[in-house]
């Protein structure tokens, strides 16, 4: 059968579609100079070792520079340890030398690195087994010891030294080596015969049919979004000869660990299941039903399904694996526990052949578009491809036995926190009736209820041991009043709201001035709300025990509340998740289908969330701290920006009314949300200024009721106006009314065709629902193809759905015209997810925060949205511990600034100040990060790609310095090498670059610097002489300088006498005409406006990788 039709969506976003992108550089602020240390004599010395190695490759004669500080008479050492497969932790290179003169001197060596030859070079004649190396280190220290001690093996040295430092080498592939130059002759038959084999193909590496589908624990929340796998065709001949052999009669077994929540609310969950090229399912699709069984459906091979369901249930809140073998028309299910001992079995034989071909589709664990996912979560997944194994043959084991014990751990807390909270609130609810049916009979009692204490318990029936292992909890419910309608009947929602208050609790004081002072004591009263169910408290611990915000760093507990986090479906938490995946930090694995199985599932929230006005959601601004002019457009109610806005609005000015009205009803700019104010701006605009946009937005209300009563007759006619005014989404929204109140859609499209000629990307969307549906006038059936080229158009105007849509093709790779791409999935829906209004809720309370200056709030949600992978905030809480370094050290554990700057400059949309900033802490070394020199410039390379003069000027300033750019990063710079081979040149071409990417209508660096280089050309071309060269110079300074000053003189002389403008009447463009800011009303499906055309671009950088 078809699975079920994908949901389609409301509005859009602004994406600027990010194309394949290479390695990530990085940027800094100012201007750098040149650092050579100086040392005093009276100063104290520490001694330090420096490796600095241009091409970090496993070569012969590779030339290491080491510098190095000895206080005392010392001995440095170099090694070389390299692993290989069956070998690990091998010396491959020693050297030693003692220096007993130089002291409190930097010192600078040059060493020349020598590798066994097996090691470097390929086979041949002589050299018959060169090895594959995994990993090389070279380790550098220094030891203060005696010259007599110089001889002495000591393999502690380096943890005994007092400075060292290590790097990394790549190794280099077996065939991509060079042959050895042996200096002998071979005899003619020897070298004939090596000349035949030398060229032989080698075999290919062994390959298995065995997959790990999953490694890492996955949170499933039961939404519709789950992890893709695609398989292709086996390289090894004969096993793809064997797979082929097996379509008809499968034989593979699938072995998944699973610690289920709950059972299926209704109908079928996911657990794992095959798709095919036709969007239907196939063979294996295992599901869960309601009452907790296994149903498992086969795809035959005449063409319909077969499903049966186990006769034993799954166990909830423990670890468990079903292993599931096919063998022809035979099915095996078991469940074994984590002592791997089999708890159930159940065995299916039929007649019916199976049709099975796992390249003719894609894998999906937990939900997708077409079923919800199960509630647990995955472990470790296994996949034989080719084989039958029983269980004991299975190997699938935890790898991260700590996590999986913290999860059942949790859980059991949990439960007798939500036992606790659940009776005690049922007896003072009881208690509080009989007190109420006595208010009507004894007016005194209602007097006492009403002014008196509340209701609490004070007879506790748990007994001493409950009591004083939960006491915070107790003390907590004393505390909290349950009079109050607030606090449901429903008892899972009375836990939940438990759970909330003790949170809003935490949160109040933690805002407070020294509120982060308080966060040792705040943990217990977060996992109290926690296990309440309330999972914002959960994303709040993770981020204090990842990042050591006044604790020490705790990874485990910091990974536990993410998934916990994660699986309750707090959006923070899967962001964090998507992001720490698809980056491959904190100890995450770096997994793109991991990684968009979260990130999707915030993105379909999105385009979802942004339906509902309610809730606190405000719209993602991206406001850098660094900003002036835009930290003053910050405004509030009673504001100079607002009250300017409001004065015009309320004299007519159309551009005012839209501002104000968009303001209100995303909360932007600083302004509280309030949909009711924000629509009544839209009626007043749409009636009395007759603009499009402003009838057009009005329409929408009415269309929808959002804040209003709907009134589909008036928003007609006012969308029928605002089309005659030429508006392009209003001629969409037109459409959108005739496919879903009329269901014309020869109407429809008309319009939708009109529209998209227009640019509409809404209309390039609905286009592709009518082909996709297969009701296009005049078509028939479903056209798929077509359907996702005007998906991908849509997608490139910004569109919510068309790009959602988009990266579900790259993930799957089951649609023609787009091959699979799982990082391109990965970034449109991270782009998409980013624009969550309960992100922005956040952000706005960092910003907010941090303008009244209150750090301790400021840092505190700066933290929280860093952590979900927003760049943005990243930049923004690394300035903030630079602007407050006291408050970074004191409250976290971490580095923050270059740990948040080294996030930001990973990122595809990274700012070019975080790739001048990094390139400086590269360039100079930051605390205890080692300098490199190649990182340094490759950060001010992609600066400079950014159009940041300062990337070009700072590049000018390393090659000052006597060092040499790569050839690589001048080719990404586009600098020919051919015309520009000489220093001179190159630095020619740098300052030209830096004056044109900076303002030349004023005096900068770059124009002095360029000055300054012809200069120094002209002198060197004219003056030979040291003395005439010495006084030359001189006196072009001194005619420079005065020539500078002349010009600002006359420069402030113009100024000065140069009459002001007159003001214009109208509001100025940049508060109310700021349509790159502006929102659009959202609309259902098909949509009706590009309503976040406000959204930024995120161009590609070309050497920034993740």
């Amino acid at each position: 059968m078809w699975p079920p039709a994908e949901p389609r969506g409301p509005p859009p976003l602004l994406l600027v579609l990010l194309t394949n992108f290479v390695m990530s550089f990085g940027k800094e602020t100012l201007q750098t100079t040149a650092v050579t240390p100086q040392f005093q004599k009276n100063m104290d010395y520490v001694d330090f070792i420096h490796l600095n190695i241009l091409e970090k490759k496993v070569l012969n004669n590779s030339e290491v520079s080491v510098q190095y500080l000895c206080s005392k008479p010392c001995i440095i050492s170099l090694e070389a340890v390299a692993s290989s497969e069956f070998r690990t932790g091998v010396p491959v290179y020693r050297r030693r030398w003692k220096d007993e003169k130089n002291l409190y001197v930097s010192r600078t060596r040059q060493v020349h690195l020598k590798f066994p030859s097996i090691m470097v070079y390929r086979d041949d004649y002589i050299i018959r087994n060169s090895i594959i190396v995994h990993s090389v280190i070279l380790y550098a220290w220094i030891s203060h010891k005696s010259a007599s001690n110089y001889d002495d093996e000591q393999s502690e040295d380096y943890q005994a030294a007092v400075a060292k430092n290590y790097t990394f080498l790549e190794a280099v592939p077996p065939f991509e080596r060079p042959y050895k130059d042996h200096k002998v002759c071979l005899q003619w038959g020897a070298d004939y015969l090596w000349m035949l084999q030398a060229n032989r193909i080698p075999q290919c590496p062994h390959e298995s049919d065995g997959v790990q589908l999953l490694e890492f624990i996955y949170a499933s929340s039961g939404e519709k979004t789950g992890i893709v796998k695609k398989f292709e065709q086996f390289e090894n001949r004969e096993l793809e000869t064997v797979r082929q052999h097996q379509i008809d009669y499968p034989m593979f077994t699938i072995s998944i660990w699973l610690y289920l929540l709950h059972h299926c609310e209704k109908d079928l969950c996911g657990i794992l299941y095959f798709i095919d090229s036709k969007e239907m399912y196939g063979t294996p699709a295992v599901f869960l039903n309601e009452e907790g069984y296994v149903h498992i459906q086969m795809h035959l091979v005449r063409g319909d399904d077969l499903a049966v369901k186990t006769s034993f249930s799954l166990p909830l809140k423990q670890w468990f694996r079903l292993d599931i073998s096919f063998k022809g028309g035979q099915i095996e299910v078991s469940s074994v526990g984590k002592n791997l001992k089999r708890h159930h079995h159940q065995s299916f034989t039929f007649r019916e052949d199976f049709y099975y071909d796992d390249t003719a589709g894609y894998f999906v664990l937990g939900g997708s578009g077409y079923v919800n996912g199960i509630e647990a979560f995955f472990g470790p997944v296994k996949y034989y491809r080719l084989s039958v194994l029983e269980t004991e043959q299975i190997s699938n084991p935890h790898h991260d036995k700590d996590t999986v014990e913290q999860i059942e751990l949790y859980y059991e807390r949990c439960m007798d926190i939500q036992e606790i909270v659940y009776d005690y609130t049922y007896i003072v609810r009881q208690g509080e009736k009989m007190r109420r049916s006595c208010y009507y009979e004894n007016y005194y009692l209602e007097l006492i209820h009403k002014y008196g204490e509340k209701s609490k318990c004070d007879a506790f029936m748990w007994g001493k041991e409950l009591r004083e292992k939960y006491h915070t909890l107790f003390k907590l419910l004393q505390e909290m009043d349950f009079s109050s309608p607030d606090v449901l009947e429903d008892g899972s929602d009375t836990v939940v709201e438990v759970g909330r208050r003790i949170f809003e609790k935490v949160v109040k004081g933690l805002s407070s001035a020294n509120g982060l002072s308080n966060l040792g004591s705040s943990v217990p009263l977060l996992v109290d709300s926690s296990c309440c169910g309330y999972h914002k408290a959960s994303y709040f611990l993770a981020v204090i025990f990842e990042t050591g915000l006044g604790v020490s760093v705790d990874r485990i507990k910091g990974l536990l509340y993410s998934l916990v986090g994660a699986q309750g479906n707090e959006r923070l938490s899967v962001m964090n998740l998507g992001y720490k995946h698809y980056q491959g930090i904190n100890n995450y694995p770096l997994d793109l289908e991991l990684s968009y199985a979260y990130y999707s599932n915030i993105a379909i929230k999105t385009s979802l969330d942004q339906h509902n006005i309610k809730g606190e959601q405000a719209f993602v601004e991206t406001i850098r701290l660094m900003d002036d002019e835009l930290l003053k457009a910050q405004t509030k109610e009673n504001g100079d920006v607002f009250m300017w806005l409001k004065h015009e609005a309320t004299r007519g000015n159309a551009a005012a009314q839209q501002r104000l009205a968009q303001m209100l009803f995303w909360g932007q700019q600083g302004v509280a949300k309030n949909p009711e104010a924000a629509i009544e701006w839209y009626a007043k605009g749409a009636i009395e200024t007759e603009d499009p946009v402003l009838i057009y937005d009005y329409a929408i209300v009415l269309f929808k009721g959002q804040g209003v009563k709907k009134n589909i007759k008036l928003a007609l006619e006012l969308m029928k106006k605002a089309a005659a005014k030429g508006l392009p989404q209003a001629v969409n929204g037109l459409g959108w009314y005739y496919h879903n109140f009329k269901r014309d859609y020869r109407k429809a499209a008309k319009h939708w065709l009109i529209a998209e000629e227009l640019g509409n990307p809404d209309a390039s969307y609905n286009l592709g629902v009518l082909y996709l549906d297969g009701i296009y006038p005049g078509v028939p059936g479903r056209n798929q193809t077509v359907a996702a080229r005007y998906f991908y158009k849509a997608a490139q105007g910004g569109h919510i759905e068309g790009t959602l849509r988009c990266s579900l093709y790259y993930i799957t790779g089951n649609m023609e015209d787009f091959p699979r791409e799982p990082e391109k999935a990965v970034i449109w829906a991270k782009h998409i997810a980013e624009k969550n209004g309960y992100l922005g809720h956040v952000i706005r309370k960092a910003l907010n925060a941090y303008l009244e200056l209150s750090w301790h709030e400021a840092l505190l949600h700066y933290i929280l949205a860093a952590e979900t992978g927003i760049e943005v905030s990243q930049s923004n809480l690394a300035h903030i511990c630079e602007e407050r370094p006291d408050l970074a050290r004191k409250y976290l554990a971490t580095d923050c600034v270059w740990r948040y700057y080294n996030f930001s400059v990973s990122q595809v949309n990274a700012p070019s100040f975080a790739y001048l900033k990094m390139g400086d802490f590269y360039y100079y070394g930051y605390q205890n990060q080692s300098k490199d020199l190649e990182l340094s410039m490759r950060m001010y390379a992609q600066a400079a790609l950014e159009g940041d003069s300062q990337g070009f000027f700072n590049l000018a300033l390393v090659i000052e310095e006597g060092n040499s750019i790569p050839s690589y990063i001048l080719d990404h710079l586009e600098i020919d090498q051919a015309l520009h081979s000489s220093n001179t040149s190159l630095l020619q071409e740098l300052y030209y670059r830096c004056w044109n990417n900076s303002n030349q209508e004023s005096i900068s660096p770059c124009s002095l610097a360029l000055l300054y280089f012809y200069m120094r050309v002209l002198w060197n071309t004219v003056l030979h002489s040291t003395l005439i060269y010495f006084m030359g110079t001189f006196l072009l300074s001194i005619l420079v300088a005065f020539a500078v000053q002349s010009f600002q003189s006359l420069s402030a002389h113009n100024s000065a006498g140069r009459r002001s403008e007159p003001l214009s009447d109208d509001v100025p463009s940049s508060l109310v005409n700021d349509n790159e800011h502006a929102t659009r009303l959202q609309q259902d499906e098909p949509t009706l406006s590009n309503d976040l055309s406000q959204q930024e671009s995120n161009p590609q950088n070309p050497l920034v990788t993740s």
